[in-house]
C-alpha cells in the first residue's frame, strides 16, 4: 500500500474534521464506504464532540485499528494493543493526546496544529496497523 499520509492532510485542509480525515482516507482498507466513514467520525472532531478531549485524529486511528482486525473471534486484545501503541507514540511525539492541550487552549501555547496531528495519526496508523501492507510497496 502506498502511503496515504498526505491524502489525510489534504482532506483536513479541505473541510474534513481531524477524525474524518483519518477514517475517510483509509475507509477502503477498513471495508466501509467513504460516506459511512465520514458520518461515523463526524462527532469525533474537535476533541470528541467538540469538547476538546482526546484528539479526533488519534481517536479515528484507534477506531481504524479495531475495524482492521481480520481474525476470527474476539479481536479486542489486538485492537487495544495497537491503539495503545499509537496513543503512546502520539503522546511521545506531541506531549499529549488531548485536543485542548494540543491547541493551546488555556495556555496559549500550541503544541501541534490540527493538520500536523492528522499527519502524526496517519503515520502511526500506517506504522502500527498497516505495517505489513506498507512493506509490500
Amino acid at each position: 500500500m502506498k502511503s496515504r499520509i498526505e491524502e489525510a492532510v489534504r482532506k483536513k485542509s479541505n473541510g474534513y474534521n481531524c477524525a474524518q480525515a483519518i477514517l475517510c482516507t483509509y475507509c477502503d482498507k477498513l471495508g466501509i464506504s467513504e460516506q459511512d466513514a465520514y458520518r461515523m467520525s463526524a462527532a469525533m472532531g474537535a476533541g470528541m464532540g467538540s469538547m476538546d478531549g482526546t484528539c479526533g485524529a488519534i481517536s479515528a486511528a484507534c477506531m481504524a485499528a479495531g475495524m482492521a482486525q481480520k481474525g476470527e473471534g474476539n479481536t479486542t486484545a489486538a485492537s487495544l494493543k495497537q491503539a495503545r501503541e499509537m496513543m503512546q507514540r502520539f503522546a511521545k511525539q506531541n506531549g499529549t493526546v488531548t485536543c485542548r492541550e494540543l491547541k493551546g487552549i488555556g495556555t496559549g501555547k500550541v503544541l501541534r496544529s490540527c493538520p500536523d496531528c492528522v499527519k502524526d495519526a496517519a503515520t502511526f496508523l500506517e506504522a502500527v496497523v498497516f505495517q505489513d501492507e506498507m512493506k509490500e510497496d
